[in-house]
């Protein structure tokens, strides 16, 4: 009987747990990590327009521009072809802890979506993962 009494007891534990939205209203079961390369496009809602690429590495942004014209969006192959000698002079310093994403000193809150694959802004911005399937 107290078997079964505590099979219940941890049957409701956990059963009554829920993810609590973080202040994006999105839930963030896993902490991602923003290291990698990121892609921005100037539609928020549409990442085959994407021509920047961020890419965190070791504290540093670095940005790089891909070679794209709106006849020919780039793909993530052009992307993937971009190396150090593609980044533009100069970077900025990052930090990134619990859910705060600090960019050359300024802080905003980052959520993620689709598996780590999309990092969105407070502010609204969005960031694909190069490489993610996410759209």
């Amino acid at each position: 009987m107290r078997n079964i009494i505590l099979l219940l007891l941890a049957a409701i534990t956990f059963t009554n747990c829920e993810d609590t939205p973080d202040i994006l209203g999105m839930v963030d079961p896993i902490d991602y990590s923003v290291e990698g390369k990121w892609l921005w496009s100037p539609d928020p809602n549409d990442r085959t327009y994407a021509n920047t690429m961020y890419e965190f590495q070791n504290g540093t942004r670095y940005t790089s521009y891909a070679n794209c014209t709106t006849n020919t969006p780039c793909t993530d192959s052009d992307f993937n072809a971009l190396d150090a000698l593609d980044r533009i002079p100069g970077s900025e310093a990052y930090r990134f802890e619990d859910f705060i994403l600090t960019i050359d000193g300024i802080a905003q809150t980052i959520a993620f979506r689709c598996d780590g694959g999309i990092l969105v802004f407070e502010n609204g911005g969005i960031l694909w993962k190069l490489s993610s399937d996410c759209q």
